[in-house]
């Protein structure tokens, strides 16, 4: 033992291949935070600074300021909290909605079970701007009093919910329903022997089993439905009822726009969605790689 200790170690020679891998994935990483870092670095200086010695200048001045006053200017409490009534509801419902038909799909054998899927997951496939016109008017026509303010179900957060449901549901049910193959068969096989309804065996049995994909694809739908700018901009009409995103227009004048002002408001609009990100970050990376072990 005291030989072999004493023996100096063998360094592994370093690989020119090795070499390249990393200054490529340095440089991929570098050229991924540009466009953010110099969104911080304008969003820190006065436009007075930058208008007389350019963006490309080292700076004299660096503050908060902008922050503050884009904060203020756009009223972003109100708008974060119209974000929050939209994003929240439609994320619940569709993990709960996806998930009832993935059970379905996933536990029962039905001819039927593979043209179900393929039609919700087909509506992912179709894009948004092809049904906007239709769309547009159907939620003119829907009258809805004493439910919405409006009065109808355009210009209402209840019509965000339901568009965001209904586009996001189809992946959803498609990752659920291969993650709950994966699940051992035997147990909702002993659960029913033992008299467990259908119901009992969804909620208490395999729902539990699906925490870590529940996991990521609520990270997921959490980052596309609060970064949602389209939908909003078509079917919502009063800027009151705006989400925080459309409600960077606040941040732009008729005749003149600050755009350190404006990357400020950006960044602070991207608070939640990192805030998201790294509370979940655990189960978003097990629910990505469920199954890479499995041969």
């Amino acid at each position: 033992m005291s030989t072999l200790s004493a023996l100096p170690k063998q360094r592994t020679p370093v690989r020119p291949a090795r070499v390249l891998l990393h200054v490529f994935l340095a440089g991929t990483a570098l050229a991924w935070l540009a466009p953010l870092l110099w969104a911080i670095f304008s969003a820190l200086r006065p436009y007075s600074e930058t208008s007389n010695r350019g963006y490309v200048s080292w700076p004299h001045t660096l503050n908060f300021d902008n922050f503050k006053n884009a904060f203020e200017q756009s009223d972003m409490t109100h708008y974060f909290m119209n974000t929050l009534v939209i994003a929240v509801p439609a994320v619940l419902l569709t993990l709960f909605l996806s998930s009832m038909v993935a059970f379905y799909v996933a536990r029962f054998d039905f001819r039927v079970n593979l043209f179900l899927l393929l039609v919700f997951t087909a509506g992912n496939l179709l894009p948004q701007q092809v049904i906007i016109t239709p769309l547009y008017r159907m939620y003119l026509l829907t009258n809805l009093p004493g439910i919405t303010a409006s009065g109808k179900l355009y210009d209402s957060a209840l019509g965000l919910v339901l568009i965001h449901v209904a586009f996001q549901s189809g992946f959803c049910a498609f990752v659920l329903s291969n993650y709950m193959r994966s699940l051992p068969h035997e147990l909702t096989e002993a659960a029913l022997v033992d008299g467990a309804s259908v119901w009992r065996l969804y909620w208490q049995i395999t729902l539990p089993l699906c925490k870590p994909a529940m996991a990521a694809l609520a990270t997921l739908l959490s980052i596309w439905i609060y970064n949602d700018f389209f939908w909003a901009l078509v079917l919502i009409s009063t800027g009151e009822n705006m989400p925080i995103t459309s409600a960077l227009n606040n941040l732009s004048g008729q005749y003149f726009t600050d755009p350190n002002l404006v990357a400020a408001g950006s960044l602070l609009t991207a608070i939640p969605t990192l805030l998201v990100y790294f509370a979940l970050q655990k189960q978003f990376v097990s629910g990505l790689t469920l199954g890479s072990a499995k041969g």
